[in-house]
């Protein structure tokens, strides 16, 4: 594809999700979703389910969850946060198995600072930077916060 297309496909994607987050996954555990919705905000984050990418044509966030996110070989799913400048990337997984849903919350408060992945906008085109090791995946944040017990 050629860059200005690349560019384009960026700026769209920005345009439409800078502000939010997203879950990619390739299906949940039982009543994981359910869960999720159950979670203050859970129902916020637009979720994308990479089995269901099409081929051609992609839409934005398709061309990115196939050109970017995937290729990272993370485990699924991921959580990702988009602001303008730069996208953060965790997992949410430990132990082979998916987080509990009400974990998100705290993982995303602290996922500027820890993170598996940031994909920087660098004009029409993002910039790979790793972060925590991907075995490192526990919410700090909320362990912290234990701390005073």
């Amino acid at each position: 594809m050629p860059t200005s297309a690349r560019g384009s496909q960026l700026s769209r994607f920005l345009a439409r999700y800078a502000g939010r987050t997203l879950i990619v996954h390739a299906g949940f555990p039982p009543d994981w979703l359910e869960e999720l919705l159950k979670q203050p905000g859970g129902g916020g984050h637009f979720r994308l389910d990479c089995r269901q990418l099409g081929a051609s044509d992609p839409a934005p966030v398709e061309w990115l969850v196939r050109r970017h996110l995937l290729p990272l070989d993370l485990p699924l799913p991921l959580i990702v946060k988009v602001t303008p400048e730069a996208l953060y990337v965790r997992h949410l997984t430990r132990g082979g198995e998916a987080v509990h849903p009400g974990e998100i919350y705290w993982l995303l408060d602290e996922i500027e600072e820890r993170h598996h992945a940031r994909l920087v906008v660098e004009g029409g085109s993002l910039r790979i930077e790793t972060g925590i090791d991907p075995a490192d995946n526990e919410a700090k944040s909320f362990l912290d916060s234990l701390g005073g017990l």
